[in-house]
């Protein structure tokens, strides 16, 4: 797991966060950060449908926006006997929670955050990544709250994927730069 980037403005006296909170912004933000992912650690330490844990590849703090990105949990040893369908349905909403949760937990935790954009990725079968759910989501958008349909909350929230029956097709963003263009619905 690794922390990724705080970036800093290039123009000392320009109006975004970092230079307004002063040179203890920086710090500030830094906190911000390891108590998201001790955060997460401890409070998604385990889904309810598998009890692997959720890993961490990539946060990134610029202003008010938040990239983060992590990989799936992947099946749970004790679901082996199980049919494959019902393995993979398993995983997919699992992945579907976990999404909504670290949504919830970014803002409630990274108070600058206005704008975040997640990216979930499982390991494919020749060890590979595929990323599933792709997300851009607003910090006051609180549309969600009547949906009861998992899925349908998810999307509501901002977050993208393609589901055949019970699990997820592999996405692959459109277009340059970090989720550009990427309407994947």
């Amino acid at each position: 797991m690794s922390l990724a980037s705080a970036a800093l403005p290039s123009d000392p006296g320009s109006s975004n966060d970092w230079a307004s909170e002063g040179k203890g912004g920086l710090v500030k933000q830094l906190c911000k950060a390891s108590q998201f992912i001790q955060s997460i650690r401890m409070q998604l330490r385990f889904g309810d449908l598998t009890r692997a844990p959720i890993r961490l590849m990539r946060l990134q703090v610029i202003d008010d926006v938040v990239e983060c990105d992590w990989m799936a949990r992947s099946l749970d040893p004790w679901d082996i006997d199980l049919a494959r369908n019902v393995q993979q349905r398993h995983a997919s909403l699992q992945a579907l929670r976990d999404a909504i949760d670290v949504r919830a937990l970014l803002f409630d935790t990274m108070t600058q955050a206005e704008t975040a954009h997640f990216r979930v990725y499982r390991e494919s079968l020749d060890h590979t990544r595929e990323m599933i759910i792709v997300g851009c989501a607003q910090r006051n958008d609180h549309s969600s709250r009547g949906v009861h349909s998992l899925v349908m909350r998810a999307k509501v929230l901002g977050f993208r994927f393609d589901l055949d029956g019970a699990t997820f097709r592999n996405l692959s963003p459109k277009g340059p730069g970090p989720l550009q263009n990427a309407d994947l619905s």
